[in-house]
């Protein structure tokens, strides 16, 4: 019988497989499986249907951006560094569950609300009242834009196609010569 280690082992190698093949293409439940060394019937035994799956993965990237963000320290950094800190956050995490953008899934909004826009709409609240982002557009308004930038971003493969930190530098600069603060 297996045990609990045996268990979130299997579980932790399937997610890890499906979020690598699930980047790459659109692949099977089965597909996944075989990818992952173990049977279907294991498979379906961990995560029983797609949603399933994809909602474990959405889970297990809120908690990966949520832990990067945390990391970042947003809050002991200009705004200009905290925000190129986050594109590379985002981006990472972003080109590792694409698959979640392609399929609209989303983990539960309260906790995207508490672990990951409260931290950085406090970036962009700073970045305004320090008068280093624009104060024409709301601050909510500008971390919407960002976020719009950076999902197109994922989408569009950038981060592959450039590397992580090229892509966050490329962003983090088009984003504020957008946004940077107009003179009186």
């Amino acid at each position: 019988m297996p045990t609990a280690g045996t268990h979130l082992s299997t579980s932790a190698a399937i997610l890890e497989t499906a979020a690598g093949l699930l980047a790459e293409r659109d692949a099977s439940m089965g597909e996944i499986a075989a990818a992952a060394g173990v049977g279907r019937a294991t498979l379906y035994r961990h995560y029983p249907t797609r949603e399933a799956l994809l909602a474990a993965l959405a889970a297990q990237a809120l908690d990966e951006m949520a832990a990067r963000i945390a990391d970042a320290a947003l809050d002991r950094v200009g705004v200009e560094e905290a925000i190129e800190r986050l594109a590379r956050a985002v981006l990472t995490v972003g080109d590792r569950y694409v698959v979640l953008a392609r399929e609209r899934v989303r983990p539960p909004a309260d906790e995207v609300e508490r672990r990951l826009r409260q931290p950085l709409r406090a970036v962009f609240e700073r970045g305004v009242a320090e008068r280093v982002l624009r104060d024409d557009l709301s601050p909510a308004a500008q971390q919407q834009l960002f976020a719009s930038l950076v999902g197109g971003a994922i989408q569009a493969g950038l981060g592959r196609e450039l590397g992580i930190e090229q892509a966050a530098a490329a962003l983090t600069s088009f984003f504020l010569d957008g946004a940077a603060a107009r003179p009186s």
